[in-house]
């Protein structure tokens, strides 16, 4: 994998997750929050946990192995956790755009929460993220659709078409 490759990839991550907090938007506080019997109880929680996954990788890709996630209740709307959201993508996007093949050749070691410890290519770990990601947002399509809000398209295909478009423009 290319730096270029992996900053397309990580280019599409931040979009389909932006369109995934805007689609969520139009929940009420209550429905955001409320227990739906998924994989994370909520679509907040669901939200939240994909970020804390990309804020927990991001700290193993620099060397730091947490020990826990981000507390969920922490963000009681969609604001809360778009704001500390946002201001996380900026550091997580400056640390794609620095990276050179070296970098993501090297073998990055970490500890997990639940699994121990692991060493492998930091750019398998990078591609992680993104498919991981990929999952949960599927997942909240499906709790935007059970409670009647309108969810947003975030396949890599439609990331490359608007991306063609807006090259044209």
């Amino acid at each position: 994998m290319s730096p270029e490759e992996i900053r397309v990839l990580y280019e599409y991550n931040a979009w389909a997750n932006r369109r995934s907090m805007s689609a969520a938007a139009a929940l009420t506080p209550e429905e955001f929050t409320k227990p739906m019997g998924s994989s994370f109880s909520s679509v907040r929680d669901t939200l939240a946990h994909i970020f804390g996954a990309e804020w927990i990788w991001l700290e193993r890709f620099q060397g730091r192995s947490p020990s826990g996630l981000p507390d969920t209740t922490q963000y009681p709307d969609i604001a809360s956790l778009g704001e500390r959201w946002g201001e996380f993508e900026h550091r997580l996007v400056s640390f794609v755009r620095g990276l050179t093949q070296s970098d993501l050749d090297r073998v990055l070691e970490y500890k997990t929460l639940k699994f121990g410890a692991y060493s492998n290519p930091l750019w398998q770990s990078m591609q992680h993220v993104v498919n991981h990601g990929t999952y949960h947002r599927g997942q909240v399509t499906s709790l935007l659709r059970q409670l009647g809000a309108q969810p947003t398209l975030t396949d890599l295909m439609h990331f490359y078409r608007e991306r063609s478009v807006a090259a044209k423009a």
